[in-house]
């Protein structure tokens, strides 16, 4: 298969990468360039200005290659996502979008963006989504940041909603690994609300589900949540951690009667999604990443 990634420099896109690369696919980064040393020498690089967020449209030369799979690393609000998806209709068999937890109601209802009573039990594919848009937009200082013109549902909407392009998307949970959130603060932050559920996953485990939602043919036109089997509470996930001196992180306004809890039922059953890494590994891996160029957590 020949796979663009939009983006992919960062975090998670060098552990999506090569595992494409490794069984034996094309794999192109879209990229301005920054962070190329994190990625495979097997990955095909293209760099471009245009690929800075938002990106809003492509050089003439990318969209002239020939590529099977999108893998949308980084759509933050519409314009970007419409973009992606008017380019590559007609030229790509399938996009990929990943996309938030934060879409969700439930996740509105726990900020206090939006009323509403607690919602019990774990957030399917099919939970209600938030009816008020733009969930960062109070925090921009301008028109032009990431806070003000970000939002995952009309990502969702816009790349659901082109026929002749079939499209999977990915509600991605809090992620962690060696470069990301390594220091697990969004665990020890919360340790003030030990019965609180977050959906986290470890970064190769993300990574390995967004490399086969671009692969398995019975993804298409699918929404998937990624995450753990089962999310632990924060009381239970520091049981198994050592101590940590971080902060708790401040949360006024904040309902932790709503749980951010997925469940993953439908990637396991309908694309036999398992995670590579066990939870306890992953955490091991975690934190001796971080402890290796930090004080002890």
């Amino acid at each position: 298969m020949r796979v663009l990634m939009i983006g992919g420099t960062g975090f998670i896109g060098p552990f999506v990468a090569k595992p494409l690369c490794d069984h034996g696919h094309e794999v192109t980064v879209f990229h301005r360039g920054q962070h190329e040393s994190l990625l495979s020498p097997n990955v095909r690089q293209f760099r471009s200005e245009q690929a800075a967020m938002p990106v809003l449209s492509f050089p003439p030369d990318l969209l002239r290659a020939d590529f099977e799979i999108v893998i949308h690393m980084i759509p933050m609000g519409e314009a970007d996502a419409r973009a992606a998806v008017q380019a590559f209709t007609g030229r790509a068999a399938r996009l990929v979008a990943l996309s938030s937890g934060d879409v969700y109601q439930a996740y509105g209802r726990f900020t206090g963006i939006e009323p509403g009573s607690v919602e019990s039990g774990l957030l399917t594919e099919d939970s209600p989504r938030r009816k008020i848009l733009y969930p960062y937009r109070k925090q921009a200082k301008s028109s032009e940041e990431l806070s003000y013109y970000y939002e995952k549902i009309l990502v969702e909407d816009q790349v659901l909603g082109q026929p002749q392009l079939p499209a999977a998307v990915l509600r991605l949970p809090k992620v962690y690994g060696p470069g990301g959130n390594a220091n697990l603060a969004t665990v020890y932050g919360y340790r003030d609300h030990p019965h609180w559920r977050w959906t986290h996953g470890y970064v190769e485990n993300v990574a390995s589900a967004i490399v086969l939602a671009s692969l398995h043919p019975a993804a298409a036109n699918r929404v998937y949540n990624v995450g753990e089997a089962h999310t632990p509470t924060v009381g239970e996930r520091l049981q198994s951690l050592p101590p940590s001196a971080l902060p708790v992180m401040a949360a006024d306004g904040h309902d932790f009667r709503h749980d951010l809890a997925y469940d993953t039922t439908r990637i396991r059953t309908e694309l036999g999604y398992t995670e590579p890494i066990s939870y306890e590994e992953g955490l091991r891996r975690t934190l001796d990443a971080y402890n290796s160029v930090s004080p002890r957590v």
